[in-house]
This record gives structure tokens, sequence and C-alpha cells, in this order.
């Protein structure tokens, strides 16, 4: 058997590219929420430098990107406050949803660190970022109706275990000392 060895095309009319790999979705989208902020910061008035950033100037992102979402968010005194299925439409604002602002405050912390910032002043997972992403869920769960509680998870049951069942030879030398000694107890003869 002849062993072929792969050489790449070496004709210079051949026209082979080389094209870096694609990023993945997840990248994509976190380069451009990162570009989104920097930019933010940048309109920001003053202009913040990135080091200036606080979780209080994410809060203001996050507060300026909800005149951008989608998602109807009642008021309490609406009358379909708390419906999941409201049966008809009502003068409510549209807002971010709680799942989207998570996402991306996550793809925001990466990118922090990504680009050079320090993990331990990420404003990104500052406790007042935290504290407001639980209370934007808590109100919209409130609002539509839908429960973000988490599932419990099962508790698996084990059987008693149970003594493996002896291999047939065993069995069969047991079984004659136990048949003797019932015998022995049933005709009250000692052994």
């Amino acid at each position: 058997m002849d062993l072929i060895s792969h050489q790449p095309n070496k004709n210079p009319n051949s026209s082979t590219q080389l094209t870096p790999p694609s990023s993945s979705r997840y990248e994509n989208q976190k380069r451009r929420d990162w570009n989104t902020f920097c930019q933010y910061l940048r309109n920001h008035r003053p202009p913040l430098s990135l080091p200036s950033c606080s979780g209080a100037h994410v809060l203001e992102f996050l507060r300026y990107l909800d005149q951008f979402g989608k998602t109807k968010v009642h008021h309490q005194n609406c009358a379909f406050f708390g419906l999941p299925n409201p049966p008809a439409p009502c003068p409510c604002p549209l807002r971010q949803a709680w799942g989207s602002l998570d996402a991306l405050i996550g793809r925001l912390r990466a990118a922090y660190e990504e680009n050079g910032g320090p993990p331990e002043a990420n404003p990104f997972g500052s406790r007042a970022v935290r504290l407001f992403l639980r209370e934007v869920r808590d109100f919209q769960a409130k609002a539509r109706g839908v429960s973000y509680e988490k599932k419990r998870k099962r508790v698996n049951r084990q059987k008693p275990q149970t003594q493996p069942p002896l291999p047939l030879q065993q069995q069969q030398q047991q079984q004659p000392q136990q048949g003797q000694s019932l015998m022995a107890n049933y005709s009250g003869a000692t052994v």
C-alpha cells in the first residue's frame, strides 16, 4: 500500500484564500454590546473614561436602554397588572426584559475583563447592578404575572441498598446449611 502525502496545492492559478475562523454569535454580540457601552461613555456629559466608570454609570446605561425595550410592563394601577396575557391593549410602557438585561450585563462583565479591566473593579459586577437586576426581575414578574421562581430539584430517593446476589456456587454451599439448621430447629434436634 502506498502512502500518499497530502501537500497543499501549489498551483499559482488556484484561488485559495485564508479566512480567519468566524466568531461565535455570543462573541459578536459581546463585541457589539461593548462598543455600544463605550459609545455611551463617550457621549456622556461630561465624557467618561472606562477607569472612572462605576456601577451608577452602568445603571444609567441600563435605564437609557429601557427606551428601546419590547416587553410590555404594566404599572401597578393598570387593570392588566399581574395578567400574563392581557385581553386588550393598554398605555403601559415597553421596557427591556429582565432576561435581556441579565444577559447583557453578563456579556459586558466578560468584555470588561477581556479589555484589560481588573476583575475586582468591574462595574458590571457591582452590588448596585446586582440589586437593580433583582428588582427588575421581581417587578416584571409581578407586573406580567410570570414566575421566575427557581424550580426545586428533585431529591433522588435511593432505594435501600440490598446485598448483591451471591454467585451460584456460594448459594449451593449455603443452601444445605440453611436447610439443616431449619430442619434442626423443626425437629428439635441440636447440631
